[in-house]
């Protein structure tokens, strides 16, 4: 399982994409976006996930994180390549 930080423009996105991370089963929660990243609404969601489903994330969406470590993040492209 990969941790993950989702970053939206608004904080509605963030609410509809943690309402559907979590109709999927999965266990997602709204925090703070880190200071490291940067977001427009100041809301994230965080998740743990075998992957980053973008296909349940509102349109809304700015970025996907998977974290690689205590303070470490590495953007998720929406065709499955990181950079």
């Amino acid at each position: 399982m990969t941790s993950y930080v989702a970053t939206f423009h608004t904080h509605l996105g963030a609410l509809l994409s943690n309402r559907s991370l979590g109709t999927a089963g999965l266990s997602p929660r709204m925090t703070p976006v880190p200071r490291k990243l940067s977001s427009s609404c100041g809301t994230c969601v965080r998740y743990e996930a075998d992957e980053p489903h973008f296909e349940l994330m509102d349109g809304d969406l700015e970025a996907v994180y998977a974290v690689t470590g205590s303070d470490g993040f590495r953007r998720v492209e929406a065709s499955g390549n990181e950079s």
